[in-house]
């Protein structure tokens, strides 16, 4: 909503694995998965520790969220930040229908709202690593809220269809470099796929709460969809008091002298990080889990107001009742997916979403609708937590911030990307193409994350950069074995 750069070789790490097991040819378990017997434990070095405080040693544990002591205020900040973050997207949605209507635009140019943001997260994608460098923590703080205000001011004020699509790229650059930044941060700490989860789970309060106030003030009360954008000023006012007083002391020359600390004196730039496979690939699968949960959470109403001929407040509930689903699923499922491994509990999250999904999809009633996309917003919830712990864990440390940064950025432009696709494709086929897109989405995020190294068993992805494993390398060593299985019985 962070590929390496071992100190051997990729192929000499291969050849001394192949050397030594080359007389006992493994099991399909044996190459699809990590052998955790072989796991050691990651012990806690200032490679792996996260961004420090001014003055603090590298050379210290990982940080917690509550040390040192200053940490719980800004971890509360980034918990606060990404409430507002998920107000904005949240809201989107439960307003689309009314803004359409005010405007007399269609599906397509209504779409243009998701499409535009795309280009704010984009750029801060590309000068996330630069505004770190340069300003630190700090300098997020202070552009992040600025660039939300920048936006949300002048559409207080309804301007013309015309101009909303140039005022959403602020929002989106501002919500862009929060994103990669709190991710990045808070993946390096303790406990990341807990923290990670109440962080994203925050991000899913806001998207719970959005559409209900802004339902409430369009439907209930009377008001025009562009007043509850005096109450996201007022957050985002907040917000930057908050996020601007806990991090000024995070500037760029503290940044500076940790990256310079565990880097041995040089930088290592984006266009670096960009070259390891592995940025991608996590990259992508973010794209296309945003991309679903927005164009899910963004035209839930629209569909069930068309489709399933529901009332306008029944309609908005729904998609109350899906963030609200995503809040608790990243709560809750963080403290077992750390546990069973990564990359075994996101693919049986990956697989339980596609059936509701068919379900929802396929079952033409309007409460079984509704529970089903509350269950698919439970199941979709810790999927980007998981993938940031992932690249954390597979990555080299120095690669952190630009990585994750980059994957999160990036992929929070699938919150702009696949709605506008829906939206441009209902305008000719209806909004059912929504259901059918999903799926075609989640299927293909499954294929990202199976091509991930690692396993499905715990301690496989650190196993995986212990290793050098790169991209497929279990899909390609069940292959080699399957092939080498059928000469033998030739």
């Amino acid at each position: 909503m962070s590929a390496s750069v071992p100190m051997t070789t990729a192929s000499e790490a291969r050849d001394s694995m192949l050397g030594k097991e080359a007389d006992a040819p493994p099991s399909p378990i044996q190459l699809a998965v990590a052998d955790p017997e072989k796991t050691e434990q990651a012990q806690t070095t200032d490679e792996e520790a996260g961004p420090l405080e001014p003055g603090q040693s590298s050379g210290e544990a990982k940080q917690k969220w509550n040390s040192p002591k200053r940490n719980a205020f800004k971890f509360m900040t980034c918990i606060y930040s990404f409430i507002v973050m998920g107000m904005n997207d949240g809201a989107v949605g439960a307003l689309l229908p009314y803004m359409e209507t005010y405007y007399n635009v269609t599906y397509t140019l209504i779409s243009l709202v998701f499409l535009a943001p795309f280009v704010g997260y984009l750029v801060a994608a590309l000068l996330n690593n630069i505004i770190h460098h340069r300003f630190g923590q700090r300098g997020v703080a202070v552009l992040g809220p600025l660039c939300r205000l920048v936006g949300y001011i002048p559409m207080a004020f309804h301007p013309p269809y015309g101009v909303l699509p140039v005022l959403m790229l602020f929002p989106g650059f501002g919500s862009g470099i929060e994103d990669s930044a709190w991710n990045a941060w808070i993946g390096n700490m303790e406990s990341a796929n807990e923290l990670l989860g109440f962080l994203h789970g925050a991000y899913g309060l806001g998207a719970t709460i959005g559409p209900l106030i802004a339902t409430a003030m369009v439907a209930k009360a009377g008001l025009q969809w562009y007043v509850f954008f005096y109450v996201m000023i007022g957050c985002v006012v907040l917000e930057a008091c908050l996020a601007i007083w806990g991090f000024w002391d995070a500037t760029g020359e503290a940044y500076r002298k940790l990256h310079l600390a565990t880097t041995g004196g040089t930088r290592t730039t984006t266009r670096t990080v960009l070259r390891d496979p592995i940025v991608w690939l996590v990259a992508l699968f973010l794209l296309g889990y945003v991309g679903a949960e927005v164009s899910l959470g963004g035209w839930i109403v629209t569909f069930m107001l068309r489709v399933r001929n529901a009332e306008p407040f029944a309609a908005g509930l729904t998609v109350t009742f899906f963030w609200l689903g995503l809040t608790v699923g990243r709560v809750l499922l963080g403290f077992i997916t750390g546990r069973i491994g990564e990359k075994l509990a996101i693919t049986i999250y990956l697989l339980l979403c596609i059936g509701l999904q068919l379900l929802y999809w396929l079952v033409p009633s309007f409460v079984a609708s509704a529970v089903f996309v509350s269950f698919l917003g439970f199941f979709l919830g810790p999927l980007f937590p998981a993938a940031i712990v992932a690249a954390t864990k597979l990555l080299p440390t120095d690669y952190h911030v630009s990585a994750i940064g980059f994957a999160a950025a990036f992929g929070g432009g699938g919150a702009a990307v696949f709605p506008f696709v829906v939206g441009a494709i209902a305008e000719s086929k209806g909004v059912e193409v929504l259901q059918p897109t999903v799926v075609a989405i989640l299927a293909f995020i499954t294929l990202m994350w199976w091509g991930l190294p690692g396993g499905l068993r715990p301690g496989g992805l650190e196993y995986a950069r212990e290793h050098h494993h790169k991209v497929g390398h279990e899909i390609r060593a069940a292959f080699h074995w399957f092939q080498r299985r059928t000469g033998n019985g030739e």
